[in-house]
């Protein structure tokens, strides 16, 4: 296979736009909110991505909005923003719902509306499995709620209880949403969409009251086309599937052999590439589990995500990650969108994933936002081989096989830490502990060494030398006195 081609990053040639749409270079330009904006700056956010610039203004003006871009750029905080700006305060009812297809997401959609509405006075809850029961979800709900983040599930049982009423609400979100429907929640999202106010259109179409915007990593086809139905005149902003192969992070392959030698090569990778964090995706809970058994045998720390686990014990897995204390987090597919930490600098697909698509969203934990990052797949088999070769012609890509010193990929602007550079820190994962690198001190230490074992034997040499020569002088001598 051959190497990415240079200059891949995105443009404004790169989108495919329904219609004329003018670009914002900077928040403040966009007229946000005063408040709005010291969220947004605390936040970290210091200028807008492309899909920011296209997108914010669009939904501050109450278009309905279909969107696709490339993941760690910022999507969520797009449609938070826009939505922001059009809350009203003094409104205390539910004026904006934003759905996503796992509690992970909802949760990661929750903490970024929080904080960027942090100097706003907006109420902002989560509503999916797992946090809380339903009884205490609708005393919440009671108290006054801006805007409302949750799954599908649990936000139609609050809409047919009467506890999260919509009467009021400015805009629906959906996030993710291609992955919405192949988690087969079409029914639910489109129950949920017959509840909402709407009319009928000149046209003879229902047409909702309130604002759509549709926002994904991926849109294929068909999920576009059903989503036309949920939404009036749209303005599209996507990607060409083909620009979807996230500029900033190199991609390779390593061909192991068999699956037995997996292992193996991860322990080669981790001790070879020196990054201060990387999630490991594999297949099966089973395999999360064993996986991170062999790695603590071997001394690294290591977190496990998967489907079994339940609420407490994912926002424990998830703070332990955020935090540093575990330096290799181990996940299945079921993560694959909820997991955004911007230390994340690699990401290895110990298992090629089953479904194509996925694989964008795995490799999209790393390189968040414009970093640099890396993202390595095993192969071991005939069928990894084509899974590999439907991943490159489903995105219209090249991924090549790694090189064999991965420490010395550059990115653009910054260059990976290698164990070779005498000059800088880095993370070792068995510790997780900051570590200068040693090896011109082991260098000095040799010499040192070496310079004392001279002196030592000098000072031998000089100790039995002179008494054996003053005693035989003494006796050769001697006899002459006599």
């Amino acid at each position: 296979m051959e190497a990415f081609s240079e200059g891949n990053e995105l443009s404004e040639s790169d989108f495919s736009i329904s219609e004329s749409v003018k670009s914002y270079p900077t928040f403040v330009s966009m007229g946000l909110k005063d408040n709005l904006l010291k969220g947004i700056y605390a936040y970290g956010f210091e200028k807008p991505s492309l899909i920011q610039q296209k997108t914010i203004k669009q939904i501050i003006d109450g278009r309905d909005v279909i969107a696709q871009a490339q993941s760690g750029t910022g999507k969520t905080a797009t449609f938070s923003i826009g939505t922001l700006q059009n809350v009203q305060p003094e409104v205390c009812q539910i004026q904006v719902l934003i759905l996503a297809p796992t509690r992970e997401l909802a949760v990661q959609i929750h903490h970024v509306v929080s904080s960027l509405s942090d100097y706003l006075s907006v109420r902002c809850i989560a509503c999916c499995g797992g946090r809380n029961n339903t009884m205490q979800m609708a005393r919440e709900l009671d108290k006054g709620v801006h805007i409302v983040v949750g799954t599908p599930g649990r936000v139609l049982e609050l809409v047919r209880q009467g506890n999260l009423r919509v009467h009021k609400l400015r805009s629906l979100v959906l996030d993710e949403a291609d992955e919405m429907l192949n988690r087969g929640l079409r029914d639910q999202l489109e129950e949920i969409y017959r509840r909402l106010p709407s009319h009928i259109g000149l046209d003879n179409r229902k047409s909702l009251d309130c604002q759509v915007v549709i926002v994904s990593a991926t849109m294929p086809k068909e999920h576009l086309e059903l989503f036309q139905n949920f939404t009036s005149n749209p303005v599209r902003i996507l990607v060409p599937r083909d620009e979807l192969s996230l500029s900033g992070l190199q991609q390779f392959y390593i061909d192991v052999g068999s699956e037995e030698w997996k292992f193996e090569a991860l322990s080669d990778l981790f001790s070879s590439v020196c990054v201060s964090q990387t999630v490991v995706f594999v297949n099966t809970r089973r395999k999360v589990d064993w996986l991170a058994s062999q790695l603590n045998r071997e001394g690294f720390t290591v977190a496990c995500a998967h489907g079994d686990l339940d609420q407490v014990q994912r926002e424990s897995v998830m703070k332990q990650f955020r935090s540093g204390e575990c330096r290799i987090l181990i996940s299945s597919d079921m993560w694959a969108r909820g997991i955004d930490v911007q230390t994340v600098g690699l990401v290895v697909n110990f298992d090629l994933p089953i479904n194509t698509s996925e694989y964008l969203h795995r490799i999209g934990r790393s390189g968040r936002f414009g970093r640099t990052g890396l993202a390595v797949s095993f192969i071991a088999g005939g069928e990894d081989r084509k899974q590999l070769l439907e991943i490159c012609n489903y995105y219209q890509i090249a991924i090549p096989p790694a090189p064999a010193r991965l420490d010395k990929i550059v990115g653009p602007g910054e260059k990976f830490p290698s164990p070779s550079s005498s000059n800088r820190q880095h993370y070792d994962l068995r510790g997780g502990e900051e570590k200068e690198e040693k090896n011109k001190e082991e260098e000095e230490e040799k010499e040192e060494g070496g310079k004392e074992s001279l002196k030592h034997c000098q000072m031998n040499y000089y100790i039995v030398f002179i008494p054996a020569l003053l005693y035989r002088l003494f006796f050769m001598y001697l006899p002459f006195y006599l």
